[in-house]
């Protein structure tokens, strides 16, 4: 036997956490205590909910998996838009709740932090977990804590566990068995016509191509992707959620597609393809380039996780790995030098080469700053991009050896990178961080900068200050999108670190990047950049005139 709490605790760590994020409150404070106590995972003290779930799935991204723990009601509602974010971009995140007592809500206790029904929380997880559960019971408890975890890691979603004040020492069953991920129900005879069909369209093709995206990264299937190129030679491109799927300098990758946004070679590549095998495309507005891109049915083949789509016709309970696997072992490897393979090293945008020469006393602009610090990001880095200029920017780089990309494309919360880089930096301490983002969004979330060196972890943060939100000046432009002038580069200090730097012109750039250098990851780096209010790139251009269209916005 063990107790409710315990038995948290040991599936939490089973499955991969050991680190939780939250902010103590009286319901939870029984579990955090239990937790301290059994000794086998840390609690990350964040300042808000909000940005422990940030951190939560910042940090789920790199471990698999992720856990956010707040009190009832006050706590839990400022981290359930959090949730949200992990549940549309598909990241399994456990949210667990140390909620009044079982005794209490039997009563109806007119205590603190109810606002309506005792459950009136728990409904509304539903719309933003696949797994919601309240622990009143303790011979029951194991099996909805399994379930749930098991949930979270079958369906990569968060998932919902209240745990009642009274309900931690209960006793229970101890832990009895493995917990793993439920795989789709599979349809062998769909599969094989399913990966006959395609090699069919492939082999007699004269021009193929295929687009990854973020879907192959979530079920952790870059390998078998990896294998179908080899076999393939097939030029691949990305979506921007499906940045740096695989090392970005692979001698078929022709860089990042966004429809009417795309570099031009990219867009004619793609568009005048005769095949084109998607696999695991996430179809939204930002990540389509404003629902530009237009690949015709009878040319494309779709994969999902769990099913096909070749033409006009669906392949059910068909799984994305399997899929995989089958269609590397038929396709036939085309000759190279036929598909017109221009690779992103030749011609991105912000191109890591030896061109870049700062001149001193030059204001300093968008454009040339992605450019020079596309020389800086080191191997295995993991970088963040906040929504806005940042992510449009750094989508753009091209990426060195084994370097990751996280940013929250398809949500779009402003201030997710801040709680998001603290989770990152958590999850994996040995590896380089660094994060772009705006000083309209850092102003969201800007107080765990001082969670980040309480704890003496040590991101390279690049804050790109254009005086408010430039992205929704693109879309139309009213002084609702100015914010406060704040003294950023001095916020590291008031915090308790080091001071920041506070850049204008090429040459400050410069000197800032050497005294980045020097210090290396001893502590955090923090640097602001002061750009034009309207500076940016041609994409981040197209992407506000495209939600104006869509949002039936008429401008002057």
């Amino acid at each position: 036997m063990t107790t409710i709490g315990e038995y948290l605790v040991d599936r939490l760590k089973s499955v991969g956490v050991d680190q939780i994020f939250g902010v103590p409150g009286d319901f939870v404070l029984g579990f955090m205590e239990q937790m301290r106590q059994v000794g086998k995972m840390e609690l990350v003290n964040t300042c808000n909910e909000l940005n422990a779930a940030y951190a939560a799935d910042g940090y789920a991204r790199i471990k698999g998996i992720g856990c956010v723990c707040t009190t009832y009601g006050v706590g839990e509602l400022s981290a359930i838009n959090g949730v949200a974010g992990s549940y549309a971009e598909r990241i399994p995140v456990v949210v667990l709740t140390g909620a009044p007592s079982v005794v209490a809500e039997k009563k109806g206790t007119k205590l603190h932090h109810v606002w309506n029904k005792y459950a009136s929380p728990r409904k509304m997880f539903k719309e933003v977990c696949v797994y919601t559960c309240h622990l009143d019971d303790a011979e029951s408890a194991p099996q909805e804590i399994d379930a749930a975890i098991v949930a979270c890691l079958s369906q990569q979603r968060p998932v919902y566990i209240s745990l009642p004040a009274d309900m931690v020492h209960a006793k229970c069953a101890a832990p009895q068995n493995n917990l793993e991920a439920i795989t789709p129900e599979l349809d062998q005879a769909a599969l094989e016509e399913a990966v006959k069909e395609a090699a069919d369209m492939i082999n007699k093709s004269s021009k193929p191509l295929i687009i990854g995206d973020a879907e192959i990264e979530r079920y952790k299937l870059e390998k078998q992707f990896a294998a179908l190129l080899d076999t393939s030679g097939l030029p691949y491109t990305t979506l921007m959620m499906g940045k740096a799927l695989l090392n970005e300098d692979h001698p078929q990758f022709i860089g990042i597609y966004l429809g009417n946004q795309s570099r031009p070679y990219v867009k004619n590549r793609v568009e005048s393809a005769d095949v084109v095998l998607q696999i695991g495309l996430v179809m939204s507005d930002l990540n389509t380039g404003g629902f530009t891109i237009a690949i015709p049915a009878d040319r494309s083949i779709e994969v999902f996780y769990d099913r096909v789509k070749i033409k006009n016709h669906w392949y059910e309970k068909v799984e994305m790995k399997n899929f995989l696997e089958g269609l590397a072992k038929l396709v036939k490897k085309k000759d190279p030098s036929t598909l017109d393979i221009h690779k992103a090293t030749d011609g991105c945008t912000f191109k890591k080469a030896n061109g870049y020469k700062a001149d001193p006393s030059k204001e300093l602009t968008v454009s040339r700053f992605f450019d020079r610090v596309s020389h800086t990001i080191p191997k295995n880095a993991i970088v963040l991009a906040e929504t806005g200029l940042s992510e449009f920017g750094v989508s753009e780089i091209l990426f060195p050896e084994n370097a990751k990309f996280i940013g929250q494309v398809y949500y779009g919360s402003i201030g997710y990178t801040v709680g998001a880089t603290l989770g990152v930096a958590v999850a994996a301490p040995h590896r380089p961080v660094v994060l772009f983002i705006g000083d309209g969004s850092f102003q969201v979330t800007a107080q765990d900068l001082s969670t980040m060196i309480w704890r003496k972890l040590t991101p390279t943060i690049y804050l790109l200050n254009n005086d408010g939100y430039t992205i929704e000046r693109l879309i139309v432009d009213g002084p609702y999108n100015d914010v406060n002038r704040w003294k950023y580069a001095d916020l590291p200090t008031i915090f308790g670190g080091e001071k920041g730097f506070k850049v204008a012109t090429e040459g400050e750039l410069e000197s800032a990047l050497t005294e980045v250098e020097k210090r290396g990851n001893s502590q955090l780096n923090f640097v602001e950049l002061i750009l034009d209010r309207m500076d940016c790139t041609e994409s981040l251009r197209h992407a506000g005139s495209s939600m104006a269209k869509n949002n039936f916005i008429e401008t002057k």
